[in-house]
């Protein structure tokens, strides 16, 4: 990936980052020929060299951190680009909706989008492997210079460094692992800590009283995290402190014999010089080491999130040669349609039988859970049915491509979004061809009864629906954002599905929930007049809203309980009949005066 990304940019930065491993090894055999040849009064000349090098050595060694660094920083804004595009393009091929209502899937995709926006994991796995090789390459060169030097020095150093390279990846793998266990702990603080600051739950917690308790549950993922760390941490404290006792034996035992070897001629002055460089070195290298192995395999444990969301496939079947799908002329056909949200999950829909004549409008009544929006998301093919099929003018709709049966397809959905846009923006997510046409735009906003509130924003249609954008004393001024109330946030959700005028098919799922009785007779008046002569699906739990449609289907747990149009419906005396009487009844039934009480109360009036 980062070579796909950034190749010119990893190629700069691998020079200096390997580089820097050979630095600590030129600057003790430097120092070493320095001090040799000072002891042997060498002249001025015969220095130069040495401490040129030296020199030289401490330059880079001062400056190529910093190289290293910006070219660091510029691979992972590339590489963040890069990868970010690419798990988003992979998001949005996600045909369906089941990974998104997948809670496994939607963690994993949680973590996929940390590899790429706090700090691509590409970038940090290719920092560790790098910091591995410089490593390695900084204790090759120690142990080789101490071998050249006396191979009883190596064989010390290399005695007191194993312990300390065993322990560094124990514990390195210590840390990695509780970074991993503690995870949910800590998804689980940053979810409470979101309540208590979100303005949509403030209302709540702030009525209900729950600030303490969810601040405790908080709390209590927090102490759970921070009592992993404090484990792992005093385990590390008990070992660095053995190993640093190991470590300074071995070191003041082989300082001990370099200098009593330095006195009798067998060492330089300049050796010792290099034994010091090298014994600080190799255990410094090998502390590093471990902890790039550490970063890079949490690095990779990550990245295999990223790898599982861009890598997975459809969800939902594509046809290899698409049947192309007509204009509807006939209609929309459920055979036998069953379906499940999973294997282990109950029936939402058990062998739905159901015909929506082209031009006609159906209504879909029932209570909750009886299968109604479910059945939406099956003709949006959101998901395809277990059983059955669905066909359009004859095609199944597997055997389509889903973009051409979704361009046929206007709809308002009851979870209808607010997008933090413009307000033209927000209604052209409807069409984006009507991003260049105002007046289109315009005209759905007055189908949807919203054209006056808009116009009359500080920037009209160009006002920005949205506070979450700006600096402080930004906010402070109006004219730098508007939010809407909830019910003309859904007026605009009803203008985006305008704005894609004369579809195929309208879906309606509760397109008033949110209104006052006056806009909702507004709005489905409205609806009414703009699905004339196109096929309609409406769902609505207020029956006075359905009784106009030429189609009414009951489902009950699942299945079609009845179907006829308003009047046979009633006639029948079945379920609709009772819900629309007992709608009916909530609307007409009024509190009688009691006679006794009523100011003017006479017993000479019954």
């Amino acid at each position: 990936m980062v070579m796909r990304a950034a190749p010119g940019i990893l190629a700069l930065y691998t020079g200096p980052a390997l580089a820097m491993g050979f630095f600590p090894v030129a600057a003790a055999w430097s120092l070493k020929l320095v001090i040799d040849r000072l002891a042997a009064g060498a002249t001025v000349g015969a220095l130069l060299l040495p401490v040129a090098v030296l020199t030289a050595t401490g330059v880079a060694t001062a400056a190529l951190p910093h190289l290293a660094h910006y070219l660091r920083t510029e691979m992972d804004r590339r590489v963040g680009q890069y990868a970010q595009d690419r798990l988003f393009l992979a998001v949005d091929r996600f045909p369906g909706l089941a990974r998104f209502e997948n809670p496994v899937f939607l963690d994993r995709l949680r973590l996929a989008q940390q590899t790429v926006v706090a700090k691509p994991v590409a970038g940090q796995a290719v920092e560790g492997a790098l910091g591995v090789v410089r490593s390695v390459l900084t204790i090759v060169g120690f142990l080789g210079s101490l071998f050249v030097i006396s191979p009883p020095t190596m064989a010390l150093v290399l005695f007191a460094a194993l312990p300390v390279l065993a322990a560094e990846l124990l514990l390195s793998r210590r840390r990695a692992a509780t970074v991993w266990e503690i995870g949910p702990d800590e998804r689980r603080q940053f979810f409470y800590m979101g309540l208590l600051a979100n303005v949509e739950a403030a209302k709540e917690i702030r009525l209900f009283g729950t600030g303490a308790f969810l601040r405790g549950r908080m709390l209590a993922g927090r102490r759970s995290a921070d009592a992993a760390r404090r484990t792992v941490d005093r385990q590390e404290v008990r070992i660095r402190a053995g190993l640093g006792l190991l470590s300074a034996s071995v070191a003041g035992a082989g300082l001990l014999w370099t200098v009593g070897s330095a006195r009798g001629g067998g060492l330089t002055p300049g050796d010792v010089a290099v034994f010091l460089a090298a014994v600080a070195g190799v255990q410094t290298a090998l502390t590093a080491l471990a902890g790039d192995v550490a970063t890079t395999h949490h690095a990779l444990l990550l990245f295999g999130h990223y790898l599982a969301v861009v890598r997975a496939g459809p969800e939902l079947s594509a046809p290899a040669d698409p049947r192309p799908l007509p204009e509807l002329r006939c209609g929309i056909e459920l055979r036998d349609v069953w379906f499940r949200y999973a294997p282990d999950h109950p029936w939402v829909l058990r062998g739905i039988d159901l015909w929506i004549p082209a031009g006609s409008s159906l209504a879909l009544v029932g209570l909750n859970g009886s299968g109604k929006s479910t059945l939406v998301k099956l003709l949006c093919r959101f998901y395809d049915p277990v059983r059955g099929s669905i066909r359009w003018d004859g095609v199944d709709l597997r055997d389509a491509d889903i973009a051409d049966l979704r361009r046929r397809i206007s709809a308002v959905f009851q979870d209808y979004m607010d997008y933090d846009m413009t307000a033209a923006e927000s209604i052209a997510q409807g069409d984006l061809d009507a991003l260049g046409e105002p007046e289109r735009l315009r005209r759905a906003a007055r189908r949807a009864g919203i054209h006056e509130v808009l116009a009359a924003l500080p920037h009209g249609y160009d006002t920005l629906l949205s506070r979450m954008f700006f600096a402080e004393a930004d906010k402070r001024n109006p004219a730098t954002g508007v939010m809407l109330s909830g019910g003309q946030s859904q007026r605009l959700a009803l203008a985006r599905a305008f704005v894609r005028d004369r579809r195929d098919l309208m879906i309606l799922d509760e397109p008033s929930a949110g209104l006052d009785a006056a806009a909702e007779h507004e709005i489905h008046t409205s609806l009414r007049a703009h699905r004339q002569g196109l096929t309609s699906v409406l769902i609505s739990h207020r029956l006075g809203a359905v009784r106009e449609a030429d189609i009414i289907v009951v489902l009950d747990g699942g299945r079609v309980a009845e179907r006829g149009s308003h009047g046979q419906l009633l006639c029948a005396e079945g379920r609709y009949a009772r819900l629309y009487a007992l709608q009916a009844a909530g609307y007409r039934q009024e509190a009688a005066p009691d006679p006794a009480t009523a100011p003017d109360a006479s017993p000479h009036i019954a």
